[in-house]
């Protein structure tokens, strides 16, 4: 008789996950599927941002849920926060800055506002979370939301490409520092999602039509389309995944 494999747990039942930026858009959405798989999960959002009805929405849900405020672009607070809480299973950074415009135009406070929470803030959030799985000794599975147009180059995104190109870049050396340490880290690259922050964008009837060009399935992405892949790249099923990315991007950068 043959004896059949069996799928690798999509299970996160007795996992911690940390998800930054997690009160609305990909975050929260990341958040809810994590609950839903069974990780207790912790909501991270900037001190003075609310996070109460994020938290509330998922603990009504059954799953399990706590608010931890924190700006990512404060390396010392998230040292802190991460050592204190820690450690943790999982980490989701969905934290992200944007200031889009022509490359021209790109001022050096602009410049260093979306570096710092999209390069500095990520790099050093992951690496906090690192630290703690490594003195417990323990496995983990950390993963950046980074985007797209961290593989190509977008109109009046300049700047952004560049903090996402780099998000890919840390990921790859990230990967093969800790793979000894059985710690996993990957991205996950969303095209443009429908959110609060992108009705401007699809506001916008000539941003819109250059999006639905690029777009081979022809429609727009929703928060749901992200949501599998964290569970995925965060459980056992992805045990044998790190180091790369995992993109959602409706055949964008196949062309």
């Amino acid at each position: 008789m043959i004896s059949l494999p069996k799928t690798h747990s999509f299970s996160l039942k007795g996992k911690r996950a940390l998800v930054a930026g997690a009160s609305a858009g990909i975050g929260f959405g990341c958040s809810a599927a994590l609950a839903d798989a069974g990780a207790e999960v912790v909501l991270a959002l900037r001190p003075g941002e609310r996070l109460d009805a994020s938290v509330d929405a998922i603990r009504s849900e059954g799953g399990r849920a706590e608010a931890l405020p924190l700006d990512i672009s404060d390396i010392k607070a998230v040292e802190n926060a991460v050592g204190r809480s820690g450690p943790f299973d999982i980490l989701v950074n969905s934290a992200g800055q944007a200031c889009h415009g022509p490359a021209i135009e790109t001022s050096p406070e602009d410049f260093d506002a979306v570096v710092g929470i999209n390069f500095r803030g990520a790099y050093f959030l992951t690496r906090a979370v690192a630290a703690g799985l490594i003195e417990a000794g323990k496995p983990g599975s950390l993963v950046n939301i980074s985007s797209q147009m961290g593989h190509v180059g977008g109109q009046d995104r300049a700047v952004y490409c560049a903090t996402k190109h780099a998000v890919e870049g840390f990921t790859k050396a990230m990967a093969i520092e800790w793979g000894r340490n059985r710690i996993r880290v990957n991205t996950i690259c969303p095209t443009f999602i429908r959110t609060s922050l992108t009705e401007a964008t699809f506001a916008d009837p000539k941003r819109k039509a250059w999006i639905m060009d690029n777009i081979r399935l022809d429609r727009i992405g929703e928060i749901e389309d992200v949501m599998g892949a964290v569970v995925y790249l965060t459980s056992d099923a992805a045990a044998m995944v790190t180091g790369t990315s995992l993109i959602i991007d409706g055949g964008w950068t196949a062309a």
